[in-house]
C-alpha cells in the first residue's frame, strides 16, 4: 500500500506561519522552520507584553492622579485612602481621565474628599 501523505493539511499549516511571519526581515519571513522559531517567541513576548500593557497603564494613570492632586494640597496616597474612607468607589482609570479632560469636577471631587 502507498504511503498516505496529508499535503493539503501540511501545507495549510505551513502558510499559516508564513502568513503570520509576513513582514519579518530576512530568512525569518520565508523559510518555515526559521518562521516557526520567530513566530513562537513572538507569541510569547505578545503575551508577556499584554501583561506589561496593564502595567504601564495603572502606572500613567497614578502619576496622572499624583500630579493633579498635589495641585490641592494633597498627595496620592493620602488621596486614595481618603476616598476609600469616603465609599467613593472611582478606580485609577475614571479619576485620571477626570484630572487631565474636566480638572474642574476633579477639583470638586478633591474638594468633597478633604
Amino acid at each position: 500500500m502507498p504511503r498516505s501523505v496529508n499535503a493539503v493539511a501540511s501545507r495549510a499549516r505551513r502558510k499559516k506561519i508564513l502568513k503570520a511571519a509576513k513582514g519579518y526581515y530576512g530568512k525569518r519571513k520565508n523559510v518555515y522552520t526559521v518562521a516557526k522559531n520567530v513566530m513562537e517567541k513572538g507569541l510569547t513576548y505578545s503575551y508577556v507584553g499584554r501583561k506589561g500593557k496593564k502595567r504601564e497603564y495603572r502606572a500613567l494613570w497614578i502619576a496622572r492622579i499624583n500630579a493633579a492632586v498635589r495641585e490641592e494640597g494633597l498627595n496620592y496616597s493620602e488621596f486614595i485612602h481618603k476616598l476609600n474612607q469616603k465609599g467613593i468607589g472611582l478606580d485609577r482609570k475614571v479619576l485620571a481621565d477626570l484630572a487631565m479632560n474636566e480638572p474642574e469636577s476633579f477639583k470638586k471631587l478633591v474638594a468633597s474628599v478633604k
